[in-house]
């Protein structure tokens, strides 16, 4: 009798140890370092991002109506390939003006580097919009770049402000230090022995790089121009401020549908047809090269 009347205590307490070994589990190094991380994440980004799904498919009513509405429209569909078109453009920018920077400093390395290093730096040190309204001084029409054009017998000078060019050339200008880094990091670790043999078989200078060192700086090249395309897909404050208005982006759009229109759930499906596209870019990374290539 007391055999049977043990076993449905024991059968009651069973399933209690399995949860009661993973809460232990929990509280242990290294999962116990997780928590800050997992609870800062999960107020901060997982609790807004699922409020902003919910408004995409519950304002005004339940549905897939804001989507349907974003495929059915041309302009924001023409919003959306002009946001694809100047994120190609400024990456394939930025990568023309890193790529020298990054050479030099990653092969001469010593006091050159670092100065070009620390001159790179200093753009981390200043936030976007103090830079953006800093071109808007430089390109404006009594800026530097039209008083030197005027003095150079230039008449009347063309207007730079306001125009897809100082849109896409401040962007540029901006997410170089991102393309900088990413290739110094792949260039500082190729080793200077392959150019020296290259040389040594003939090689002349010009196809010593473009058959030995550029492609070992490819990965490089990945890098950065992911990092700078998937960033500049959400720019805002800069192609709004000194862009032109027939050039507005994705981002300027979803602040024209909640600050004009007051269409909160259809800025909300279009945040998160820009964030699909984000994460569809990141899939493909992965697939191709792997993530954790990144940060290496």
């Amino acid at each position: 009798m007391a055999v049977e009347l043990t076993r449905p205590a024991l059968a009651a307490e069973a399933p209690a140890l399995p949860a009661r070994a993973l809460l232990v589990t929990l509280l242990r190094p290294p999962f116990i370092l997780y928590v800050p991380a997992a609870l800062f994440l999960t107020a901060f980004f997982l609790i807004p991002l699922g409020l902003v799904v919910w408004m995409s498919v519950s304002d005004p009513e339940f549905g897939f109506g804001n989507y349907a509405t974003f495929f059915g429209s041309r302009y924001d569909l023409a919003v959306l390939a002009r946001t694809f078109q100047t994120a190609f453009v400024v990456t394939l920018a930025s990568l023309v003006f890193a790529y020298p920077i990054a050479y030099v400093a990653a092969r001469r390395g010593g006091a050159v580097g670092g100065f070009l290093l620390g001159v790179v730096a200093l753009s981390f040190w200043t936030s976007f919009l103090v830079r953006t309204y800093a071109w808007m001084v430089i390109l404006g029409a009594k800026g530097p770049v039209v008083g030197l054009l005027t003095a150079l017998g230039v008449s009347p000078p063309p207007r730079l402000l306001f125009t897809t060019f100082a849109a896409t050339f401040a962007m540029a200008h901006m997410l170089v230090p991102f393309m900088v880094l990413a290739l110094y990091a792949v260039m500082k670790r190729i080793d200077e022995s392959y150019m020296r043999a290259a040389a040594s078989l003939g090689a002349r200078p010009l196809r010593a790089f473009l058959t030995v060192y550029f492609p070992q700086s490819l990965p490089g090249v990945v890098n950065g121009a992911t990092l700078v395309f998937i960033t500049c897909l959400g720019f805002y404050v800069t192609p709004t401020l000194i862009g032109s208005p027939q050039d507005k982006m994705i981002a300027g759009r979803i602040g024209q549908e909640i600050e004009q229109l007051l269409d909160f759930g259809a800025a909300s499906a279009t945040s998160m047809i820009l964030l699909a596209a984000a994460l569809a870019l990141f899939t493909l990374y992965d697939r191709f090269f792997g993530l954790d290539r990144m940060w290496r």
